[in-house]
């Protein structure tokens, strides 16, 4: 099998496509039912710190595995032949198949997006643990991404891994030479501390001249997550992308869809596209940036 995909890129390509649909059905779930987890840890937290019985916590059993799905609307439960990435949503004609109410558009949107974006990965770095890792990476920001526009939270359940990750993964950079994806354990450290600190700089330095938060603490802990992976390097260049998309798509939404500048926009989708970007090829725009200019 590993010869196969070595001497032939289109299959393994094609395989980790259909294999990534159903993580794309996978994310949907974590997307939806993580914030929900969150908030009731959260209630839960307090209700032990007031000794104030919590009526609100709905009882049982909670989580990424169960209960088993369900229609929002009529609380049927979904089957298999039901679930089955974006054919299910095609067949059913975009609604549930016991009451007719419509499924939100977002969930083939997710699995498709999280195919796509997987397969190019595949294609980019080949069969091999650097591929592996860098898939990891890419479902990773897909669910914070989601989760932000959806919530304006990045879970330290996921960010906080990726750190830790990211360092871990240094450790095993070949000695001849830094890989693609791989940096050396020194880059990687001072790429989650630069990663953290520069966005947590912006944001206090931003609170001081108009007394208001421009960004969470989740950003700060994404672009550390991103630091380890990718070394400090590469955050000018994240930084960067990330702003100018943002600015671009901010001052969209307020232009065209007359925005109220003061309700928020999540920065996390922004950087999660940014370090994607960079994941990919921030070497190739660095070399070429730096070539211009010179």
């Amino acid at each position: 099998m590993q010869e196969l995909f070595l001497s032939s890129p289109q299959i393994f390509v094609s395989i980790v496509f259909i294999l990534s649909l159903l993580i794309g059905s996978f994310l949907n779930v974590v997307i939806y039912r993580l914030p929900i987890m969150m908030e009731r840890e959260w209630r839960s937290q307090c209700q032990e710190i007031t000794a104030t019985p919590a009526t609100d916590i709905p009882e049982g059993r909670f989580d990424i595995i169960f209960p088993r799905s369900r229609c929002s609307s009529c609380g049927t439960q979904i089957t298999a032949l039901q679930n089955i990435p974006i054919l299910s949503f095609l067949v059913l004609g975009g609604r549930c198949g016991s009451c007719g109410e419509a499924i939100s558009k977002r969930y083939p949107i997710v699995e498709a997006l999280t195919a796509v974006l997987t397969a190019i990965v595949a294609w980019r770095f080949g069969f091999g643990w650097e591929s592996a890792a860098a898939i990891l990476l890419t479902w990773a920001l897909i669910a914070v991404s989601v989760i932000d526009i959806d919530h304006q939270i990045i879970p330290d359940s996921i960010s906080l891994p990726f750190v830790w990750i990211g360092l871990a993964l240094s450790l095993f950079t070949p000695v001849s030479g830094a890989e693609v994806l791989f940096v050396e354990p020194k880059t990687a450290i001072v790429g989650a501390l630069a990663g953290y600190l520069s966005l947590w700089s912006i944001y206090h330095l931003f609170r001081l001249m108009t007394g208001k938060e421009g960004m969470g603490y989740g950003d700060f802990k994404l672009l550390a997550a991103l630091g380890a992976w990718l070394g400090w390097q590469m955050l000018p260049l994240i930084i960067l992308l990330s702003a100018v998309v943002g600015a671009a798509v901010g001052i969209t939404m307020i232009i065209v869809h007359r925005h109220d500048r003061n309700i928020p926009i999540p920065f996390g989708p922004y950087l999660a596209a940014a370090g994607w970007i960079a994941m990919l090829y921030g070497d190739q725009i660095v070399s070429s940036y730096l070539d211009y200019m010179s």
